[in-house]
């Protein structure tokens, strides 16, 4: 199994995840044509992809969704109150309802959702396995719940939100009322506690470590390696951060 991100912000989101002969896309805030400029960089072509799971409806995850899926006629998975708050957008689509709290395969991946806390109708994240390997990703939560904490446990790779420095959020020029929705329990993670969640949990298996959706104006990518390099005792060159304009080149789970 491997993965790549397509680009990691509040810009867009996107994430590739691939085994054997599936290959399904996590998200896409992108435009149609952003979206297959950034596949191509993977030397990989929309016609490929099997599925698109969707995590929750805020434009930059969701975006270019339904556009993609009309036009390469791509299966898509989502919560109900997902679907709900986005059902125009997706008329005469080919969208599956999922129930977030029951795995079910796509080809080759075993996909398993589960719900996080954000400001969203019914938001999930996803772990991805294919035998004993598992992707877990966690994004867009506000807070961490001993649930959270046991689905990503013993993950073979993790993308993990680092999404702000308390302090640079606290004195940047964000309205108050925007710091308080990013800082909230249904807001953002930031870099301590992405790295506190991380150093309980199960990493004895794991083989990569993401940071992803940084803010770019209340955090740095230095800060992020930082927190979760000090938890791990690794070398900061063990981090991976997932950019905005780059995303994050393709890594294999052996």
């Amino acid at each position: 199994m491997r993965f790549a991100l397509l680009g990691s912000g509040s810009e867009g989101n996107a994430l590739v995840v691939q085994s054997g002969a599936t290959c399904l896309l996590m998200d896409c805030g992108f435009s149609l044509s952003e979206t297959r400029l950034r596949l191509e960089r993977l030397q990989l072509q929309a016609e490929q992809l099997d599925g698109i799971l969707v995590t929750h409806e805020h434009g930059d995850h969701i975006a270019g969704v339904a556009k993609l899926s009309r036009k390469f006629d791509i299966p898509v998975w989502m919560t109900h109150g997902t679907l709900r708050s986005q059902q125009d957008a997706f008329v005469g689509l080919p969208v599956t309802e999922i129930n977030p709290h029951a795995t079910f395969p796509i080809g080759d991946i075993e996909v398993q959702p589960y719900l996080v806390p954000h400001d969203a109708a019914e938001p999930v994240q996803y772990v991805f396995g294919h035998g004993a390997k598992k992707l877990g990703v966690l994004t867009d939560a506000g807070h961490v719940t001993p649930h959270i904490e046991a689905v990503l446990s013993g993950c073979h790779a993790l993308i993990l939100e680092c999404n702000h420095d308390a302090e640079m959020l606290q004195n940047g020029r964000y309205p108050y009322s925007l710091k308080q929705r990013v800082a909230g329990r249904f807001g953002h993670l930031n870099n301590q506690q992405a790295a506190e969640m991380l150093s309980r949990l199960d990493v004895g298996q794991l083989q990569h470590i993401v940071a992803a959706h940084l803010s770019r104006k209340n955090n740095l990518e230095a800060l992020a390696v930082e927190a979760l390099s000090a938890v791990l005792g690794a070398a900061a060159q063990r981090i991976a951060v997932a950019t905005q304009e780059q995303g994050l080149d393709w890594r294999e789970i052996r």
